[in-house]
């Protein structure tokens, strides 16, 4: 990615006027492409201008960009800043960052579009080359700053590369800047001329105004300095730190690079002396301690948190290892030497703690300075820079003289100390910009100030080291440009190769400079790729141009032979097999040969091109031929490229569908969802039975659909619709008591307290007409709070009469009996609840009074004997075939009987049937709207009849805690997904190979898409929410309107993550699947919008030939084995066929793995699914995983097929590497195969075939994918049978888990390379707090070796006998728990949809700690996914509720659209 920005001028920016020389290099570069070999400080940027300026008035170069490359990102800003200042144009900086995505065209676009010059690195502009966002033929004119770097693969080249194959007249025109155009002084013609070449520019001088030239940009003098070898002893500290610090060396607790360490001691030893080496080391060890003390810390919110609360901080902090402490100790005592509180050296340095170079040194600034002195000293490595930056100031004398800093590139960002990590970018142009202000006048610089960087002349430059080639010395020199400047050049006495090698750079710069001073105006002629071969007049005039129509994307002879290498450069191969490539024969009439892996007709695979002139121009020809029929086999798409990309933006599908652009789409989305629950003008009953017994009517304003539901041994229906009559003059009295009926009963049955908001839907007792019972309703309506006249009250009552004490009331109790032996003034017995008081009436008082209310409690009247009637607000309900719920946490307890007086009772007058009704109230409403939805959705989407439960699970979110959601299905809709996207691109596009389909397939199976679907149907109206948990009633409607006139709208406002669509797309499909198979699946995502073909069945929409083709005698064992006999015996024989035996007869099995993959993912998760109800899709995916990668398929190849028999393989490494592997797979059983199959990496050439044998199977059996899948399924069945849910996850996963859980955070990986022999790391140790608790262990490849690794650091660490056991070395987990409240959700914070993605790395602690918590979240909280949630109802309200559904949940998966961190062990799938 790249950053962007627009530069606007300095409004007080003075414009400079050209001088004669710069005009003379302007004017001739009106006329050519040049190279304008110039001595830095000559005004080559300003010559720049003013032709850039010239050409943005040119009437061709209109609409065109220009472009200003740079070699370095610092000078992006330095020469933009400047073009913006000298010209009135639009200018745009581009460099390395994080803030534009390089694939995104449209912004690159309106990028090019929106500027007049752009300003950037080259290798930036090499990236829009390559992703095709831009063409050298909309650029009217290149600048290169630095042109000399144009040669061998510079991005410089690479560009130019490009430039040579459009045709000439397109061609922009080329400005190159150096002051040092030749490279090699010892062929100067030929360096000179490749640079020329490699620009298609003549490089010039200034000729007319050469005293002019000399004026302004003149040469320093040249000055030797001589200095003596440094001494072998010095007078210094007795106990120098090195001495000290050495002493650690073999320390097994204190991690450090000895070895590069002690080599830049030496150097700087060397080069300064003592006191700069060793304070070197401080500066080094110091930050390395810093480091490590700092991670042990807590961060400082935490500590200020702890002093509130007067904790000990030591106490909070982790142990420091011995050694580390011992470090920190000797540099604190050293420190007065080398630091003092800004870092700076506190004391002076006296020469004798110098070496003979830096005294030398001192004596030649002292020369030079003067109260306007500015100086460069240029030296070749950054710790030296750093240190002699330090140093210089304190030598006392040079104390006054000099104000100092450093000046170095930016090195590597992992690197563990300052000097190897380099300056950063906004660092170095702040040392820039004070050099120019002259806050500083001296620089100590490494090579990045030679060149580019816009400095002040100086007075004085000195290399302190060695040159080492000729453009270095030339562009240092450069430097010095005053004419009193000095360039001094440091050389030790006595070296002589030194002092030759700058001898032959000053002699030679003359005869260089007489090359191009002189030179005339080159010959255009273009060095052909073999030998003479040119370019005829009539070849170039009969070139054709092919536009195709639908893009206007352009084919030309130039393009055709680099589209027909990328297409080939696509085509997958392993290790075994060569790059395909296309092959070229004939002279003047070529032919050319397609790699017979790509999937084409013999014929389609060899073309033969027109005569021409030239042996190039035959070959383009034919190329040009070649990708033109290509593209009309829809190998090429109208954009003429083999494929999109598929790490950028997805805007369009397999079909070439627009897609929405789901940027628009907010993260978190408002909705309004269907939702039956209103009240209108017109009210619909519907008779609600219990049991068989018809007990009440539910009235809202819609027509429900008829549910049948069980809850425990209650049968439950809800049916028919009738139409509510009121009487005329009675309507609105009767509505209300419709309403307030609702509300009693739900207080009392359900939520406990009363609420004022209107009902969306009432429950009420019916007549035989089917009507409301007004007089029932009535009765509990005028008597809202029941009666006090127990009179008629009798033993028939009991156990059915719903009582209400008015101390606590809204706790619904339930007669048990009457109690006339004993009144409120009686002695409770021993051992009640109340026998601590004298009589019954003080324990009422005592527990009943509040604060504002006294308890009322009569003197007489007989007690009562109640239970509570529980509470009912879940919403939870059991759907047919499925399994109960498991309601831990929910269960209630038998209530327990006690007593109250009568005298502060009433009785409510509503049935049993009624308040038992209201108990199981919140299941039938939640019952209801999920059956509405779903067929509201099925109706207005135009979904295939799947059944009810199917679709209500699909489009239940995990937010609603309803003991079922949508995540088990989402997890097999993706497989039902990837399965019908990859048959119908295989059938639709036959002749494109796999790489190609790969990504066709991505861009449509992508959460991208999938999102951009769901929101152009309106998927997102039909999805449930709610939590089912929640004891507020929330079944109301709107406030402040009159029923009887105000229709209110069918939907309720509810917010969920925009995630949620994609999963309920994929859940859908798998809702479809498990009803009617594959066909209904393919009629779903039809109506989904996904590029699945048409509704059609394979089986009627692709037919197979009808004549037979027998199958092999080679592979006939192998057929038997399968259990399946082949109708075209030459789909087995292209099953088996790897790419190194495939020929234009005998495709290779490519295409047919492509689409096998897809089969057998989708049987073993339909498997899974099946066979373990109960899991969650994490259980779900992680155990298909074991089944699918490819140390299990590799032994289901070899033991239950004997596939390595019959494998058609023309490499011998690749079948010696499979029969070493045969004996391994045949020994080890289908158990350990899926428990340690990480431990196993055998050749992917085995995996691959037998899922193309499994493909071949679909395609043979005419697209019928129940006997796919029953072969499928019986092929798979050893290793199907020892999965399950519970497998133990791969070690790296374990571990991760494990220490996420324990609270470590101070883990992480550490490859290293044991072989010395190997180009790569080998090995993997881990460390624990510093403290490597395992390996380093070396296996055949990283990834094993990291299982390993993991394996045996977990047996380690919890291991309670060892000495690294984990809670020996780690307390983090004590200061996780003291900040826990101050850090929930902060540790790992994963959005799919940042536009910033930072991968993640395990190798350090940080990246390690983050990863953990990722895949302990993955498995972990998606097994809690069907888990109902615990929630106190005493505590909870419905805003807190509302506010859970709110909020975003964290997503730890990856669309394509981006990149995640790799979790755990990969395997070949």
């Amino acid at each position: 990615m790249v950053a962007l920005k627009d530069v606007q001028p300095t409004p007080d920016a003075a414009l400079l006027l050209p001088r004669r020389y710069q005009e003379e290099i302007f004017r001739r570069s009106q006329e050519d492409n040049v190279i304008a070999a110039l001595d830095t400080g000559s005004g080559k940027t300003f010559i720049s201008t003013l032709l850039i300026k010239w050409m943005s008035i040119q009437e061709h170069a209109q609409g065109k960009a220009i472009l200003f490359l740079v070699p370095k990102v610092a000078l992006v800003e330095q020469q933009g800043d400047f073009i913006a200042t000298q010209t009135p144009l639009r200018v745009k900086k581009l460099r390395g960052s994080l803030e534009m995505d390089l694939t995104d065209r449209a912004k690159w676009r309106e990028a090019f579009e929106s500027a007049d010059v752009l300003v950037m690195t080259a290798q930036i502009f090499t990236n829009i080359l390559t992703h095709s966002h831009w063409s050298i033929d909309k650029i009217s004119l290149i600048v290169f700053d630095e042109c000399h770097h144009c040669r061998k693969n510079h991005a410089y080249n690479a560009i130019m590369r490009e430039y040579y194959q459009i045709a000439h007249n397109l061609r922009p025109k080329i400005f190159g800047m150096t002051a040092s155009p030749i490279w090699n002084p010892k062929d100067p013609e030929g360096s000179l001329g490749t640079l020329e070449k490699n620009l298609d520019a003549i490089a010039i001088s200034v000729k007319e105004h050469i005293a002019e030239l000399r004026d302004n940009s003149p040469r320093p003098v040249e000055i030797i300095k001589h200095f003596p070898e440094p001494p072998n002893e010095y007078v210094y500290l007795k106990v120098p730190l090195r001495q000290c610090l050495y002493m650690y060396m073999s320390s097994q607790e204190f991690d450090v690079p000895w070895e590069k360490i002690c080599q830049r001691y030496i150097v700087t030893l060397l080069s300064i002396g003592p006191y700069g080496a060793d304070l070197f080391l401080y500066q080094d060890f110091k930050q390395r301690i810093h480091n490590i003390i700092h991670q042990s810390r807590p961060p400082d919110p935490f500590v200020h948190e702890i002093k509130q609360h007067d904790i000990e901080m030591e106490d909070l902090s982790t142990p420091l290892a011995v050694d580390v402490t011992e470090i920190d100790s000797i540099l604190s005592e050293y420190q007065p030497f080398f630091a003092d509180q800004s870092g700076d050296v506190p004391i002076p340095v006296p020469l004798h703690w110098c070496t003979p170079k830096l005294k030398v040194l001192v004596d030649t600034l002292r020369e030079s300075a003067a109260s306007s002195f500015q100086g460069i000293i240029f030296v070749e490595q950054r710790q030296v820079a750093s240190c002699l930056a330090k140093i210089l100031p304190q030598i006392p004398e040079l104390q006054g003289l000099i104000r100092c800093a450093e000046l170095v590139g930016h090195g590597g960002q992992n690197s563990g100390n300052m000097q190897a990590r380099g300056m950063g970018l906004a660092r170095q142009q702040d040392v820039v910009q004070s050099f120019r202000d002259k806050e500083i006048n001296l620089l100590v610089a490494t090579s990045v100030a030679e060149e580019g960087l816009d400095f002040p002349a100086c007075d004085v430059v000195i290399r302190f080291d060695p040159l080492n080639h000729m453009v270095g010395y030339v562009q240092s020199r450069g430097r010095a440009r005053n004419k009193t400047s000095t360039f001094v050049i440091m050389i030790q006495e006595g070296s002589d190769e030194a002092l030759t090698r700058y001898k032959a750079f000053l002699n030679t710069e003359p005869e260089l400079r007489k090359v191009y001073e002189s030179r005339q105006k080159r010959a255009r002629t273009i060095e052909e790729e073999e030998g003479d071969d040119t370019e005829d007049p009539s070849d170039l005039a009969e070139r054709e141009r092919y536009i195709v129509p639908s893009t206007g994307a352009v084919l030309t002879y130039n393009t055709s032979i680099n589209l027909l290498n990328y297409l080939c450069s696509l085509i997958p191969h392993d290790n075994y097999t060569p790059t395909p490539v296309p092959k070229y024969s004939g002279d003047f009439i070529s032919t050319l040969e397609l790699p017979v892996s790509l999937p084409l007709p013999n014929e389609k695979l060899v073309y033969t091109g027109p005569e021409k002139l030239s042996k190039r121009e035959a070959k383009r020809a034919v190329a040009f031929l070649a990708v033109k029929e290509l593209h009309a086999l829809d190998v090429f798409d109208d954009y003429l490229l083999p494929t999109s990309t598929s790490k950028g933006k997805v805007t369009e599908d397999a079909d070439g569908r627009a897609l929405l652009d789901i940027r628009k789409i907010p993260e978190t989305l408002t909705v309004d969802v269907r939702d039956p629950w209103v009240i209108r003008p017109t009210l619909w009953l519907h008779v609600i039975t219990v049991n068989g017994r018809r007990t009440a009517g539910l009235i809202t304003g819609s027509m429900l659909p008829p549910i049948e539901l069980v809850w425990e041994e209650t049968n439950m229906r809800v049916f028919g619709t009738h139409m509510v009559k009121f009487q005329c003059d009675e309507e609105y009295i009767q509505r209300k008591l419709l309403n307030d009926y609702s509300k009693l009963c739900i207080w009392y049955c359900n939520t406990g307290r009363p609420f004022e908001v209107p009902l969306s839907c009432y429950v009420v007792p019916i007549t035989d007409a089917n009507q409301p019972d007004w007089k029932t309703i009535d009765s509990l309506v005028c008597r809202s709070y029941g009666s006090f006249d127990w009179t008629n009250i009798t033993e028939k009552n009991y156990n059915r009469l719903l009582v209400m004490n008015i101390n606590e009331f809204g706790r619904s109790l339930i007669l048990r009996n009457i109690r006339n032996d004993l009144t409120p003034i009686s002695t409770p017995p021993p051992g009640s609840r109340e026998s601590a008081f004298s009589t019954y009436r003080e324990f009422w008082i005592q527990k009943w009074t509040r604060k504002k209310r006294a308890a009322e409690v009569p003197t007489d009247g007989p007690l009562i004997e109640v239970t509570v009637l529980p509470r009912q607000s879940l919403g939870h309900y059991v759907r047919e075939g499925h399994g109960p719920l498991d309601l831990k946490g929910w269960a209630q307890s038998a209530a327990d009987t006690f007593l109250v007086p009568q005298g502060c009772c009433r009785w409510v007058d509503l049935s049993e049937d009624m308040y038992g009704l209201f108990h199981l109230l919140p299941r039938i409403l939640h019952r209801v709207t999920d059956v509405y939805r779903a067929r509201q959705e099925r109706f207005e989407l135009g979904l295939p009849p799947m059944t009810d439960d199917w679709l209500v699970e699909a489009s239940t979110l995990p937010t609603t805690d309803a003991g079922f959601n949508n995540q088990r299905l989402e997890t097999l809709g993706d497989a039902v997904l990837k399965l019908a996207v990859t048959v119908h691109i295989f059938n639709k596009y036959p002749f494109r190979h796999e790489g190609q389909l790969s990504v066709l397939r991505q861009s449509s199976i992508s959460n991208r898409t999938l999102l951009a679907r769901a929101k152009e149907i309106g998927l997102e109206q039909f999805l449930t929410s709610e939590s089912q948990s929640i004891h507020v009633w929330r079944y109301i409607g709107p406030e402040d309107v009159d029923p009887c006139t105000f229709s209110a709208p069918r939907y309720v406002q509810r917010q969920f993550p925009r995630r949620s669509l994609q999963d309920c797309m994929e859940a859908t499909l798998g809702a479809a699947f498990m009803t009617c198979g594959m066909n209904m699946a393919l009629r779903a995502g039809d109506a989904l919008g996904l590029s699945f073909g048409g509704q059609q069945p394979w089986s009627v929409r692709y037919s197979r030939p009808s004549s037979k083709v027998p199958t092999p005698v080679l592979l006939l064992d192998l057929q038997e084995s399968i259990g399946y006999e082949f109708h075209r015996g030459d789909l087995l024989v292209e099953a088996m066929t790897h790419p190194s035996f495939c020929s234009s007869e005998n495709p290779s099995y490519q295409r047919l793995e492509f689409l096998g993959d897809a089969i057998i993912d989708i049987v073993v998760m339909k498997y899974l699914f099946d066979k373990f109800p109960q899991a969650t899709s994490g259980q779900l995916s992680w155990a298909r995983s074991r089944c699918v990668c490819a140390p299990a398929l590799a032994a289901v190849a070899i033991k239950r097929l004997g596939m390595h028999k019959s494998a058609l393989i023309n490499n011998v490494a690749l079948s010696s590497a499979i029969n070493r592997y045969v004996p391994v797979m045949e020994a080890i059983t289908f158990q350990d195969i899926v428990d340690k199959g990480w431990k196993h990496d055998p050749p992917k050439a085995i995996s691959d075939v037998m899922e193309s044998i499994l493909g071949a199977v679909l395609v043979d059996s005419a697209w019928n994918f129940d006997v796919a899948a029953a072969v499928t399924e019986f092929v798979l069945s050893d290793v199907l049978e020892v999965l399950t849910p519970t497998l133990r996850k791969d070690p790296v996963s374990d571990l991760m888990i494990w220490t996420s859980c324990s609270g470590c955070r101070r883990i992480t990986f550490q490859k290293s390379q044991l072989n010395a022999e190997s180009k790569r790391n080998d090995s993997v140790a881990i460390l624990v707090h510093d403290v490597m608790v395992a390996g380093p262990v070396t296996a055949a490849n990283l990834s094993l070796a990291k299982g390993l690794a993991a394996e045996r650091a977990r047996t380690v660490l919890e291991d309670p006998n060892s000495e690294h056991r984990l809670s020996r070395l780690c307390d983090c987990g004590k200061k996780m728990d003291i900040d826990a409240t101050a850090a929930v959700g902060s540790d790992v914070d994963i959005d799919l949809q940042r536009k910033s993605e930072v991968a993640l790395n395990d190798e350090t602690e940080e990246g390690f700690a983050k990863i953990a918590e990722m895949t302990r979240v993955e498995f972990e909280d998606l097994d809690l996914s069907t888990t109902i949630t615990l929630v106190d109802e005493t505590a909870i309200d419905e805003q807190t509720v509302e506010d859970m559904l709110s909020i975003q949940d964290h997503d730890f998966t990856s669309e394509a659209d981006g990149g995640n961190a790799s979790v755990g062990i990969s395997f070949a799938v």
